[in-house]
């Protein structure tokens, strides 16, 4: 088999292929309509299929005698706390949860919240919300009240599960005084809380709306497997949208379960009891599918991760998990691997571990800039694979078939389509682009398992921003191009592609010239508004620990690294050291909020930022070079 003859047959015999790939699954009723239209005119899969996918993960394992074998194990370097579970003892308490939410006349198509921290219970209650044939939501743990109530007041939840608290690197995050106030902002009433008690802050339980966990799994009877249709909704999870108010992707059952079976072996190279790391959090769409689903659908081991890359206890952080747990696959976004790179540039940290069961190291979450790449395989030694996808397709768009066949990988390159992906590279008017000219990526109709059919109870707003531009194809909003082999280069949304002096140039080019200087640990470029050019492309840059240079230096240093590889016309005249840049808890750099705050412009901080006193920074230090916009100068009385 190889990657050619794999993808051909997917996408020229779409049914055919998923079909082979759906009988690798326990069906209870297996699909006989692979492919089909609904109501809406919409591709959907295996519509007719009976099953469920806690079963499936868990269930179906221990009856193929597996259940002594670890499903989750648990790491926690803020609380000092490590456990293992096995398939047996994970079901269990699943399906006792499953016996706490029913008791509160949860049933098969109720919806329940979940607003959790990175712990093994978090894991149980979207195991056990599926075993019921209900539709979970999980919501980042620690997200605002106010974005807590936006998702409850959309998915009109019958009980929210959560905890006490969340314990960060130098604080806990108390959970409960939010969940309080978002149950009070919110519009839709009448809820029960499930409330898990961790010691470092018990909360204060509201008698009439809060359930203790502890209390209730003991109180509670265990609840078997709903059968649900193949085309039945497994959760909503909400992603940004232009608006302000967030889009509720709708994952369905069937084509979930199909495709991330099929991903852990035929692009992780997985097998059962193999153990599988996604050092992501459960909020995330990485979490649901990566950590949860995917590896206990394929019979292997997950871990879960209550910290982060550096200083819990330090840049070895990582290497010490794989060692201790004999890792398989690591999986994380750039972003973690760049601030392992800002505190321990020589990897001095990654050689006091063994790591020898480490094969291969993914990234995703955002570009891999060819510098974080080449420096993770130059000092760990591993295969380190970009793979590209999105919230609303759950699984990788293109990638690396490590467990069909292995390509050769290409630095800023998220390497070749998936099957079932039928890229193609449009221009504005939705004409086809020839290899290596740069425009919107977009996938031919019908997109493969896994990806959504609409966005929660809302498919007017799915049609208009997904189907609306080119008619026949999903348009992804991402931008890049195709080489002459078909690598695919994803160089960042299609609105950080700038216009300097009518001239398109995409950020993400100069930032890895950028990012190739060795005094750079990571970068963003932008464009700011110009009176002439309409936009000048300026750098911001976080050095390196323990690195000391002249910034003006600096600066001049990477404009003529910028000029002299893309040239004069990139008109890159700025580059300034800050000392943090805001990012998304999920680790995406806010390159719209850096914008407007660059420009003037009024602006809105928004829930997932990880650090808010990182804009003070960027407003500071644009104002001491005078390049922000004058709308701007006293605006922190702005800005919530």
């Amino acid at each position: 088999m190889s990657y050619l003859s794999e993808y051909t047959e997917s996408i020229e015999h779409p049914e055919t292929f998923w079909a082979e790939k759906a009988d690798d699954l326990p069906w209870y009723r297996p699909p006989q309509t692979i492919l089909s239209r609904d109501e809406n005119g919409i591709d959907r899969w295996f519509a007719d299929g009976e099953m469920n996918t806690a079963y499936m993960a868990l269930d179906y394992h221990i009856e193929q005698g597996r259940g002594d074998q670890a499903a989750v194990i648990y790491d926690s370097p803020v609380t000092e706390t490590r456990l293992t579970l096995s398939y047996s003892e994970l079901r269990d308490q699943v399906a006792r949860f499953a016996g706490v939410l029913r008791q509160q006349g949860v049933e098969r198509g109720d919806r329940v919240i979940i607003y959790m921290p990175m712990v093994p219970e978090a894991l149980v209650a979207m195991l056990a919300v599926a075993r019921l044939g209900a539709v979970h939501s999980v919501v980042f743990g620690g997200f605002s009240s106010r974005e807590l109530a936006v998702r409850i007041e959309d998915a009109e939840p019958k009980v929210v599960v959560s905890a006490s608290c969340g314990v960060e690197v130098k604080r806990i995050v108390e959970y409960k005084p939010m969940l309080d106030e978002a149950l009070r902002l919110s519009t839709h009433k009448s809820l029960r809380s499930v409330v898990l008690q961790r010691p470092e802050a018990p909360a204060q339980l509201i008698d009439g709306q809060d359930i203790d966990w502890k209390d209730a799994m003991a109180a509670a009877e265990p609840a078997d497997c709903v059968p649900v249709k193949g085309t039945d909704p497994l959760y909503v999870l909400y992603t940004s949208g232009t608006t302000g108010k967030p889009k509720g992707v709708q994952r369905d059952n069937g084509g979930h379960a199909v495709a991330l079976k099929y991903s852990m072996k035929a692009i992780y190279d997985m097998s059962p009891g193999d153990v599988f790391w996604a050092a992501s959090d459960v909020g995330w769409v990485v979490g649901h599918s990566y950590i949860v689903y995917a590896p206990l659908l394929a019979g292997c081991t997950t871990v879960v991760y209550e910290g982060k890359p550096v200083r819990t206890p330090d840049a070895g952080a990582f290497w010490r998990v794989c060692a201790d747990y004999r890792v398989k696959v690591l999986f994380a976004a750039p972003t973690a691997f760049r601030a392992i790179i800002k505190e321990d540039a020589q990897a001095l940290e990654f050689g006091k571990y063994d790591t020898s069961a480490l094969q291969t190291i993914f990234m995703a979450g955002e570009r891999l800039d060819p510098p974080t790449y080449e420096w993770t395989v130059e000092k760990t030694g591993k295969t380190v694979v970009d793979h590209w996808w999105q919230t609303e397709t759950g699984w990788a768009i293109c990638g690396n078939l490590m467990g069909i066949e292995a390509k050769p990988t290409k630095p800023g390159s998220s390497t070749l389509p998936m099957p079932g992906y039928d890229i193609r590279i449009l221009d504005a008017e939705g004409h086809q682009l020839p290899p290596g000219e740069q425009g919107s990526i977009a996938i031919k109709l019908p997109l493969p398992p896994s990806c959504l059919a609409t966005l929660w109870r809302d498919f007017a707003r799915f049609r208009d921003g997904y189907l609306s531009d080119v008619p026949g194809y999903y348009t992804t909003g991402d931008g890049g191009y195709m080489d002459e082999e078909g690598y695919v280069f994803i160089m960042g949304r299609t609105d950080d592609v700038i216009n300097v002096a009518g001239h398109r140039l995409s950020t993400g080019e100069m930032e890895e010239i950028v990012a190739a200087h060795p005094a750079v640990a990571e970068c963003v470029v932008i464009g700011l508004k110009d009176p002439i050019k309409g936009q000048a492309p300026t750098g911001l840059v976080i050095l390196k620990d323990g690195i000391e240079v002249d910034e003006k230096l600096l600066e001049q240093e990477l404009i003529a690294m910028v000029r002299k590889q893309i040239g004069p016309i990139a008109c890159f005249n700025h580059a300034l050291v800050v000392q943090r840049l805001p990012k998304t808890r999920s680790g995406k750099i806010l390159r719209k909020l850096i914008r407007q705050i660059a420009d003037g412009e009024e602006y809105a901080v928004p829930s997932t930022i990880d650090d808010v006193e990182s804009l003070s920074d960027i407003e500071s230090t644009m104002r001491l070079h005078g390049l922000q916009g004058p709308a701007a100068v006293g605006h922190e009385e702005k800005r919530p």
